[in-house]
């Protein structure tokens, strides 16, 4: 995560120059600096357009395009709700929906206190057990909003 010590020029600097040999780098650079600081910090877009002598737009329209990468901080939890087909024939509509209301937030958000970022994902492979959720990187079958709570508090604790 970003915190008040981290040298972003420094750190967007060494990025850029571990990945300068490779064909528009771009994606690359986004990735590796939202693995470092947890998500792409605004503050990095106008460093990485100067390095790269791109527009702030561009840098701007690729960080914000592409579902993968995040303008915010995640929260300490991370949620993933299933919304393929399989698992929204058994109710995962209806439990993003009630996750929402319960959370404070739409999907993509993070709650207030920072505790969980609701996301989507449209397959977890876990088909015949749906609705599917992963809580931390952890896939769950046949959850409910209760189930998901509980999961919530044990991640939390």
């Amino acid at each position: 995560m970003n915190s008040p010590t981290v040298d972003l020029p420094a750190l967007v600097r060494s990025v850029v120059a571990a990945h300068c040999g490779q064909r528009g780098p771009l994606l690359e650079i986004l990735h590796e600096l939202q693995e470092r600081l947890g998500y792409v910090d605004p503050a990095v877009v106008p460093l990485v357009a100067r390095e790269l002598n791109l527009s702030r737009a561009d840098v701007h329209g690729v960080a914000t395009f592409y579902k993968d990468f995040r303008t915010q901080p995640p929260g300490r939890t991370s949620l993933m709700v299933c919304r393929a087909e399989a698992c929204q024939s058994v109710g995962a509509e209806q439990l993003i929906d009630q996750l929402e209301q319960r959370l404070g937030v739409k999907v993509g958000g993070t709650t207030p206190d920072g505790s969980t970022t609701l996301d989507q994902v449209f397959c977890l492979g876990n088909c015949a057990l749906g609705p599917s959720a992963q809580v931390n990187g952890r896939v769950h079958g046949r959850v409910d909003a209760d189930r998901v709570a509980e999961l919530l508090r044990k991640a939390d604790s």
